[in-house]
């Protein structure tokens, strides 16, 4: 929670922690940007109105830096041009002060499930490149061809070998690739951005 306001703080700091949750406080987006942030789904609740940065430039200095951390802004000074910056930047929820305490929490709870979300499908494609760094160049190669539905003999006319090396490839890529099916293959492959070849332009 960011706020140069100390009493605003403690009062934002017992209602988020009344829940359950975890809360740090501070003066300043400064601040904020030296402190070494956990590795958990979090959120910032954030007051536009700040000393050396105001809360929208930190808003624009997280996503230069691309990090995507959803944001709350919390004021006493909103207008409508700020708010549709702040909104269309990415920010949660913008809430003028004084603000219902559900409404806050209601939009801690929505940040803190995007959060979550990302970190998984940040996981997720971690797994999945180095999945894909773990293939060799001929594997990597038919994988875009097997996604795009070509058949073995197809593709082995295309590469240069025989189809019984395409299949060989083919079931080491797919097993490495973690993939079960070949459906599951073709989504894995657009995750990565893999892109298939049409079939009529081969």
């Amino acid at each position: 929670m960011i706020d140069d306001d100390a009493s605003v703080r403690r009062a934002i700091r017992r209602l988020v922690e009344s829940v359950g949750l975890r809360v740090e406080v501070m003066g300043s987006a400064t601040e904020f940007l030296r402190t070494n942030r956990p590795e958990v789904p979090s959120c910032i609740i954030l007051d536009v109105r700040l000393p050396e940065m105001s809360g929208l430039e930190l808003q624009s200095e997280l996503a230069a830096n691309g990090a995507p951390i959803p944001i709350i802004f919390v004021t006493a000074y909103g207008d409508i041009p700020m708010t549709v910056r702040a909104m269309r930047s990415g920010a949660i929820e913008f809430l003028p002060k004084p603000f219902r305490d559900q409404d806050l929490l209601d939009a801690v709870q929505i940040a803190l499930e995007k959060d979550r979300l990302r970190r998984r499908r940040d996981a997720e494609m971690s797994v999945l490149r180095d999945r894909f760094r773990s293939l060799t160049s001929r594997e990597r190669e038919i994988l875009p061809l097997v996604v795009s539905g070509l058949l073995n003999k197809q593709i082995a006319a295309l590469i240069g070998a025989s189809e019984a090396t395409v299949k060989v490839h083919r079931s080491q890529l797919t097993r490495k690739m973690g993939a079960r099916s070949l459906p599951e293959l073709v989504r894995i492959a657009e995750k990565i951005g893999i892109p298939g070849t049409n079939p009529r332009e081969t």
